[in-house]
């Protein structure tokens, strides 16, 4: 039985904004990473950006220059799955929010990697039984899901019914080894714990603005000037990436035939059919790299409403 210790070699599968944070956490640890992605121009720039995020780490003085080149001399990107499945321990899967493509990607790598690898889901909403069969070794499949590592070591494990429950504690103790703080679900639940409670926040602001209740910018106002946060929902969408807010706000309202989401989801569509995918694109809800919310007198309503 595999043991939380040999877990050295992880392969994964999605070479976007999670999957570049991911590959390079776990390189900082020690592990061998391999970044596997279908589309040449991700992988191609996926090491260029994970280059930038660990000088990022050494400006901030959470790495040391020497711990950035030796974890960067730990990944490697590929477009060739034959070559991402070797020898691999676990594979940490952050593709688009496709229940269908999920169990595709997972489908594939059964048929590639050693019978010991463990399979995991970096989903945001999406329960692992929808496509757990898919996988082709559902007893070794779970949710391992992580928030943005740039701010927290917070991660998420959550079993489906089918899960064994030596997979569970296997994956809590590489996740503890990694140095990351392992979250236990019961039992399968959308959003898990803290995108449960941050989902709601944000659709309850897509429907004031969608309804044309009050203003982006009041609404974060408001948001702001009770909480005390540095950021309101319509800044922290921003920080998410329209496109992934649209895609996961889009696939429920069809899923639970909502009226309100699916009102929710065209307001968020014009933004992303625009380009304007936040802070990424340098333009979402804001304009960056200095937006509004973070400038003296915003939450007064003292600046000029764009």
């Amino acid at each position: 039985m595999l043991k939380a210790e040999d877990m050295k070699r992880i392969l994964i599968a999605g070479a976007g904004t999670m999957g570049r944070q991911i590959a390079l956490h776990f390189a900082v640890q020690g592990c061998e990473v391999v970044m596997y992605d279908v589309e040449a121009a991700a992988v191609e720039g996926a090491l260029l950006l994970i280059q930038k995020m660990a000088g990022s780490l050494v400006h901030h003085q959470q790495i040391t220059q020497q711990e950035a080149v030796a974890a960067m001399g730990r990944i490697t990107a590929t477009t060739i799955a034959e070559e991402a499945a070797v020898n691999i321990d676990l594979i940490s899967e952050s593709v688009p929010e496709d229940p269908a493509l999920k169990g595709q990607v997972f489908s594939i790598f059964h048929r590639l990697c050693p019978k010991h690898t463990i399979f995991t889901t970096n989903t945001s909403t999406l329960l692992p039984s929808l496509f757990a069969k898919a996988t082709g070794r559902p007893d070794k499949f779970l949710a391992l899901h992580f928030h943005d590592l740039r701010v927290t070591r917070i991660v998420d494990i959550m079993p489906h019914p089918g899960t064994d429950e030596a997979t569970v504690h296997l994956v809590e103790g590489f996740a503890e080894r990694m140095g990351l703080i392992p979250i236990m679900l019961k039992k399968e639940s959308s959003g898990y714990v803290f995108n449960a409670m941050f989902g709601t926040l944000l659709q309850a602001a897509q429907t004031l603005a969608a309804k044309e209740v009050a203003s982006i910018e009041d609404i974060d106002r408001a948001w702001m000037g009770v909480t005390a946060m540095p950021i309101g929902p319509f800044g922290m969408m921003d920080s998410v990436g329209l496109e992934t807010v649209w895609k996961i706000t889009d696939y429920w309202a069809k899923r639970n035939r909502d009226p309100q989401s699916a009102m929710n989801a065209d307001f968020l569509k014009r933004y992303v059919d625009r380009g304007e995918l936040g802070q990424k694109s340098g333009k979402g809800f804001y304009t960056y790299p200095r937006p509004r919310f973070t400038q003296p007198g915003f939450i007064k309503g003292s600046l000029t409403t764009s």
